[in-house]
């Protein structure tokens, strides 16, 4: 047999089936390649610039983790979602990228110092002691599966974004007469005579039946039953659990030095004032007034009357300032100074110093203190992620969590617990790790059954070991063991249904044309005059009027009567007075309401400006792609 199928071989009928062959795999091994050979494979374009369909799919990941971050491993994308997500993604960077290439066609760039003090400024990237920790970065970018390329691309079009949409929300000014009107709103008064009907001066209830308090507990789950609990063994894995088993060396902490003196050190920081015009000539004008020592009010005044803006910028750094130009001008002045006039693509500066912070630095031995503790945590950090893939694979050759702590190091424990952490008998169980630790830990313990076996989970920064052995389902308590609590419950709501109850009957009866006082009498409460308050509850101050009255208060008439439950009870009211605010008075809430005022058409501005660029931009999109930008 094996003869003939040599012999065969070699016939040419063989050798074109073979030939046949060789094509058809040829052809299906690239597919890819020739079924997509002259197609568009961005799924949409601005400008003419394409948003490739990995972009977007790995914009649309982020945004799908970063949801699930904030509602918990417990949440499930369904399709829709993960569509919404996809459009929502898309729709980002096309405005991303319009709004970048007006900012290239103004000329608009952010400069490598202004990108690194960005990045220095946020606050999730600051330690416990206040100062840029870098690890922080690196775990915002695996979490965001992001690379420092594209973190560094994304600061940069954030910069030339604030520069472009900066220029367009400076053009907001709140119209006065709309001004004085929100005030008037705002800060209009109302006084009212007030009857309460609090829980504690109800009537005495009589003593429930045996009935009466089975059907209670019975109707009212959720007050009487026990949470589930689950049985969980655990070991966390931390960069702070492996510190101890990092070594730093002096030449190390030599080598990082310099950095560790950047974050650690407090940069000179200058107080400045600034005007913005149209012209060159009136900015000279500006600088000359300023340098011969006028205020800021006067400067404010004439830039105005140029068709400009003044105002303090307050403290900024070097690195804060984003046009690189004006940052150099401005820290090569003394205090006191004022530029020349810088031109920018928003038109003329004229800067003015009128304070410097000088720069400082801590000594050095803190210093190098301070970078053996950041070099041994960053090492942790990466040895971490290396322990965590040997713990994940131990756990999945079927070691069991106490085993695989004790392989590596770590301190495993068993407990029972619920939702919030506590025990059985109500007590907090202390768990390993902070309070985020503590949060993931839980999340984790809660979105496995029991019974699946040992597995790894992220837990804020480290990494948690876990194996849920029982669950004890939630479950109505017996009647016979909470029966006091359910004796205490029925009498509170009780005596809340009399006091409803009591208010009604008030509440009907002034409206019947009773008057208020001597109803209240009647129900055996006094009216007391309460206010004048203010229209927004949280204003509410202390014993007046309740905060709950206040939405029927302001949308009645004088004479009007309205009922609200109260956090002690009920309470009735009729409005008494109305007190229209003094507007003309209150230069510091007209200021206010216009700062109000102006960053809501700030925001108008932004969108309409936006949207005038995604239409100038001819965007286009590739319906036919986009149902692949949906992550899985």
């Amino acid at each position: 047999m094996i003869s003939a199928f040599r012999r065969l071989a070699g016939t040419w009928f063989a050798k074109g089936l073979f030939l046949l062959l060789v094509l058809s795999f040829a052809v299906w091994g690239i597919e890819d390649v020739v079924r997509n050979f002259g197609r568009d494979n961005a799924v949409a374009r601005v400008g003419g610039q394409p948003i490739e369909l990995t972009e977007a799919q790995n914009a649309a990941r982020r945004e799908t983790q970063r949801v699930q971050r904030q509602l918990g491993p417990r949440f499930e994308p369904n399709e829709t979602f993960r569509q919404a997500v996809a459009r929502q993604a898309v729709d980002n960077l096309i405005a991303s990228r319009a709004q970048t290439q007006e900012a290239r066609r103004m000329g608009i760039a952010a400069s490598v110092d202004a990108v690194r003090g960005y990045t220095f400024a946020i606050p999730a990237f600051h330690g416990a002691d206040g100062q840029f920790n870098p690890l922080l970065l690196q775990q915002f970018l695996r979490q965001n599966d992001l690379s420092e390329a594209d973190f560094t691309r994304l600061v940069v079009q954030d910069l030339e974004r604030q520069q472009l949409i900066g220029a367009v929300r400076a053009g907001a000014r709140a119209p006065e007469a709309l001004t004085r009107r929100l005030l008037a709103f705002a800060n209009e008064r109302r006084v009212a005579e007030v009857a309460e009907f609090p829980l504690l001066n109800a009537p005495e209830v009589p003593e429930p039946t045996e009935a009466q308090l089975t059907r209670f507990h019975e109707n009212n789950p959720a007050l009487f039953s026990a949470p589930e609990y689950r049985e969980v063994a655990l070991a966390l894995l931390s960069a702070e659990t492996l510190i101890p088993r990092v070594t730093v060396t002096d030449a190390e902490v030599e080598a990082g030095l310099e950095a560790q003196r950047e974050r650690s050190g407090t940069p000179e920081r200058r107080s400045v004032e600034q005007a913005l015009v149209t012209s060159q000539e009136a900015a000279e004008a500006i600088r000359q007034a300023w340098a011969g020592g006028a205020e800021l009010a006067t400067i404010r005044g004439r830039a105005e009357a140029a068709g400009g803006t003044a105002l303090e910028m307050g403290q900024v750094s070097r690195s804060e300032m984003p046009v690189e130009n004006i940052a150099n001008a401005v820290f090569a002045l003394p205090e006191g100074g004022v530029t020349a006039p810088i031109q920018s693509p928003f038109g003329w500066h004229v800067m003015k110093v009128t304070a410097i912070q000088p720069a400082a630095e801590k000594p050095i031995e803190e210093l190098r203190a301070e970078t053996r503790a950041f070099l041994a945590r960053e090492k942790a950090a990466d040895l971490s992620y290396e322990e965590a893939n040997k713990l994940e694979d131990a756990l999945a050759g079927g070691a069991t969590v106490e085993e695989a702590a004790q392989r590596f190091g770590l301190t495993p424990m068993r407990v029972t617990l619920d939702r919030q952490g506590n025990a059985p008998d109500g007590q907090r169980v202390e768990l390993p790790g902070g309070p985020a630790a503590r949060a993931a830990i839980l999340e984790a313990v809660f979105a496995n059954p029991a019974g699946q076996g040992s597995r790894l989970a992220e837990a804020a920064g480290g990494f948690v070991a876990l194996d849920v052995t029982n669950t004890t389902p939630a479950a109505l308590r017996p009647f016979d063991s909470v029966e006091a609590e359910v004796r205490r419950a029925w009498a509170l709501d009780a005596r809340r249904r009399a006091q409803e109850e009591r208010a009604a009957a008030l509440l009907a009866a002034v409206q019947g044309g009773k008057d208020f006082s001597e109803a209240a009498r009647e129900a055996g409460v006094e009216a007391v005059r309460m206010g004048p308050s203010l229209r927004d509850p949280q204003q509410a101050a202390p014993g007046g009027i309740p905060p709950e009255l206040l939405p029927g208060l302001f949308a009645a008439k004088p004479g009007e009567v309205t009922m609200a439950q109260t956090s002690d009870g009920y309470a009735v009211a009729r409005l008494v007075e109305i007190l229209p605010a003094e507007v003309a008075a209150d230069a510091e809430g007209l200021a206010r309401v216009k700062s109000e005022v102006e960053q809501a058409m700030q925001d108008d501005l932004e969108a309409q400006f936006a949207a005038a660029l995604r239409a100038r931009a001819d965007v286009t999109i590739n319906q036919s792609l986009m149902d692949q930008v949906a992550t899985r």
